[in-house]
Parts: structure tokens; C-alpha cells; sequence
């Protein structure tokens, strides 16, 4: 078993870290893949989901959740935007997300996977987290804009993932109960935090 849940806090180089993380434990990065699954299981194409950010009418955590299906672009759009609900989404998330932990191999980022597999030991979770500030700075140099926006992504989605894993898992994202490592990512380098990760996996989970 080498399964891996990782949360991370924008600006904290989860994008970077999991793909490495993955790549040394000789496992799949399945970001894309719980994507893939959440589309086919809500039979809805990255074109609606697309739509329906654009529509601008639904709150961003609701944004957020119709734009997990935005990886996957063969599914037909046999269901309405309108018609999926963000507690839709997260059903089909949660068990994507559950089906990816039973194959006992992989690095899941995000999606409340540390939420959603808290009860399952053969998982390792952590959390990429940093200072704000270093985080907006983080952002500016790998998203190339400038600080206004990045710090307003940085709130909003901080603002959205929690409300998502409260609302969905009745957790608090920044419990350490949650997660057998919290690691500050703007204050190590992303090779560190990855041979951080591949030891505590090492040590849980073989």
C-alpha cells in the first residue's frame, strides 16, 4: 500500500511537490484521474462545467466544485450544469476518491481526500501549508500576476476549501488531527518537502 493524501494551501507548491512525491514512490499522480472519474460519474463534459463558472452566478465554493470535472474533456454533456448540485459533486468526489484508496497506490491532491480518508490508516496525509504572505509571494512568481490578485486567490480559495471540507466532512482544514505531517512548503524547498513525504510514506505505509 502506498497511497498518499496530500492538502495543500495555494501558493504551497501542492501542483509541484505531489507530481514529484509521486514520481519518487513510484506511483500514479491521480489529481487528473479523480477529475476524470467525478466527470464520468456526473456525466458532465469540462464544457459545462466551463459554462457554468463562466455564468457567474453560483458562490465560488459551488464554482470550485463544478470545476473538479474540469480535467476531463470526453464525457457528454448528458446533464444540465444547472441541474448538479455541489453536494453532486461531492458524492462523486468522495467516491472517487474511496475507489482510488482501495488500489493501494497513488498521490491524491486535494479534493478533501485527507478529510475524506481520515479513517483509513494505510493512508499517509498531510498538509502543505505557509505564512500568507510567502504564500502570495509564491503565487506572483509561479502564476506570473500581480499581487492584488494573488492575494485575493490566495483568501478566496483558503475561504473555499475550508468551507468545503466543514460543510461536506465537519472538519477544520487546519486540524493537525487531520494529518500525520504538516509541513511549511514556503519555508523548504520542494525537493526537501518531497524526501520529507517519501520518508514518512516509507516509514507508514511499507
Amino acid at each position: 500500500m502506498t497511497v498518499v493524501a496530500l492538502s495543500a494551501a495555494y501558493g504551497a507548491a501542492g501542483s509541484q511537490i505531489g507530481p514529484l512525491l509521486a514520481d519518487r514512490l513510484d506511483v500514479p499522480f491521480v489529481d487528473r484521474a479523480i477529475a476524470i472519474a467525478v466527470a464520468e460519474r456526473l456525466d458532465i463534459s469540462v464544457q459545462s462545467a466551463i459554462a457554468e463558472e463562466e455564468r457567474g452566478g453560483a458562490s465560488l465554493l459551488e464554482r470550485l466544485l463544478s470545476g473538479f470535472a474540469g480535467a476531463y474533456t470526453g464525457a457528454p454533456a448528458g446533464v444540465a450544469p444547472e441541474a448538479v448540485t455541489p453536494s453532486d459533486f461531492h458524492r462523486a468526489s468522495r467516491d472517487a476518491l474511496l475507489a482510488q484508496a482501495a488500489t493501494g497506490r497513488g498521490v491524491i491532491l486535494g479534493r478533501g481526500a485527507c478529510a475524506a480518508l481520515r479513517d483509513h490508516p494505510e493512508v499517509l496525509r498531510a498538509r502543505l501549508t505557509g505564512p500568507e504572505e510567502r504564500r502570495i509571494e509564491h503565487a506572483m512568481s509561479a502564476r506570473a500576476v500581480d499581487r492584488d490578485t494573488a492575494q485575493s486567490t490566495v483568501r478566496a480559495l483558503d475561504r473555499a476549501h475550508a468551507d468545503y471540507v466543514r460543510r461536506f466532512y465537519d472538519a477544520d482544514i487546519d486540524d493537525p488531527t487531520l494529518y500525520h505531517l504538516v509541513i511549511d512548503a514556503t519555508a523548504l524547498p520542494a525537493q526537501t518537502c518531497v524526501e520529507i513525504l517519501e520518508l514518512a510514506a516509507l516509514a507508514l505505509l511499507r
